[in-house]
């Protein structure tokens, strides 16, 4: 019979400096928790073991319906491991015990301002419905209104610091809290991602490396003593977009995609402003800061088309629909100015007297935007200053920067 196992002595953690109870400005974890509730107090245990102590005065756990179940589980329900006591309460007394100063720290708790379940409108009734998972395309983009929500009510406050986790729920959550870090975050909020050895990871009754209750059980028969644990804390780099967009972002909270496509049409502005465009009036020809293109013949119409409107100042057209007329007549009067004496001129071309409709006028978009990102540089940028999407159909180059050769 093989001898019994002791546990390792438990791992010396010297006393950490005392948390400040007045910190400016006080920090606030938001985590995105899934199935497993332990990123919370493995994230927490981090920061506390950081060179400069952080003890957030609240936590915020956004999650699904299943979620909630399990944080309410797994950290507030009694456990005969740690003597009756919920793994929480277990956990605040293990960092007292440590010497941090925890008046006023790590409000949290089962109430709705700290269990925060995503919710969607349903498409049948209309009724708000709090989400079981998320699985569908519209689930997704309920959540992603929901995390920006969450992010932007912390951020508006000035003597509040954030500090996002993504080391829970699905990688959707995360990769979505992530975007509205980057949207809407400022330079001194954080985003973490917290990381521990294995087997840790996988074990159901893992909270911090000073639990009480002895070894855990693993697979097969083994275990493994808490202590044996190591946790580590990595900020994930970030770029805080805010600054950029600040008449945006200063609006009234709106959807994610509707302030996604906002920052899209800043960075297609700026991505203008740097490039000068040169047409050939004779041959479908451009010159992008010096890199010379050609285009087919429909491609180079509707170019000239939008750039022959910049370049005016005309009115931007809400959409391909409404700019059809436009450019129809456009078309007409190109073909109309071409030199009787130069049947070389492009502007001879039977392609382009042939109709242009909403179709024709789609697939020359995409043809054009392929062929300048195909030709990289600038070119690249030109695409990016092409219309794309509702609301939008212009071109994103300031009139001073287009020039018509010759």
């Amino acid at each position: 019979m093989p001898p019994t196992r002791r546990p390792p002595p438990p791992r010396e953690v010297p006393s950490p400096p005392t948390v400040p109870t007045q910190a400016n400005p006080d920090p606030i974890l938001l985590a995105v928790v899934g199935m497993s509730p332990a990123v919370i107090t493995e994230t927490l245990w981090a920061l506390a073991h950081e060179p400069d102590p952080v003890l957030p005065r609240r936590i915020i756990a956004v999650t699904t319906v299943e979620g909630r179940r399990r944080i309410q589980e797994d950290l507030f329900s009694p456990r005969p491991r740690f003597g009756g006591h919920s793994a929480w309460d277990t956990f605040r007394l293990a960092l007292a015990e440590l010497g941090f100063e925890l008046d006023g720290r790590l409000r949290f708790g089962t109430t709705p301002d700290d269990l925060r379940v995503i919710t969607a409108p349903d498409p049948h009734t209309g009724r708000s419905q709090e989400l079981a998972d998320i699985r569908t395309p519209s689930e997704n983009e309920a959540t992603a209104d929901f995390l920006l929500d969450q992010v932007r009510q912390i951020v508006e406050n000035p003597d509040t610091q954030l500090i996002a986790s993504v080391a829970g729920g699905r990688k959707t959550m995360g990769a979505l809290l992530y975007a509205c870090l980057t949207l809407a975050g400022r330079e001194t909020d954080r985003l973490t991602h917290v990381l521990v050895n294995s087997p840790f990871e996988q074990v159901p009754e893992f909270f911090f490396p000073t639990q009480p209750g002895g070894e855990l059980p693993l697979r097969g028969g083994a275990s493994v003593h808490p202590s044996e644990a190591l946790i580590q804390l990595a900020d994930v780099p970030f770029v805080p977009l805010r600054n950029l967009f600040k008449r945006e972002l200063g609006k009234p909270a709106g959807s994610f995609l509707r302030l996604v496509d906002s920052c899209r049409e800043h960075v297609r502005h700026a991505a203008g402003e740097d490039i000068r465009l040169t047409l050939d009036p004779s041959r479908p020809d451009i010159d992008v800061n010096g890199l010379p293109i050609r285009l087919a013949p429909r491609e180079y119409l509707v170019l000239r088309f939008l750039a022959d409107r910049a370049k005016r100042g005309d009115p931007i057209l809400g959409s391909q629909k409404e700019a059809i007329d436009p450019l129809k007549a456009f078309q007409k009067s190109l073909i109309l100015s071409a030199p009787d004496d130069n049947f070389s001129d492009w502007r001879h071309l039977d392609s382009i007297g042939a109709p242009m409709e909403e179709d024709e006028l789609r697939r020359a978009l995409s043809s054009l935007r392929a062929k300048l990102r195909k030709a990289g540089g600038q070119a690249f940028h030109l695409s990016e200053c092409l219309p794309a999407g509702p609301g939008r159909f212009s071109l994103s180059v300031p009139g001073p920067m287009i020039h018509l050769r010759g």
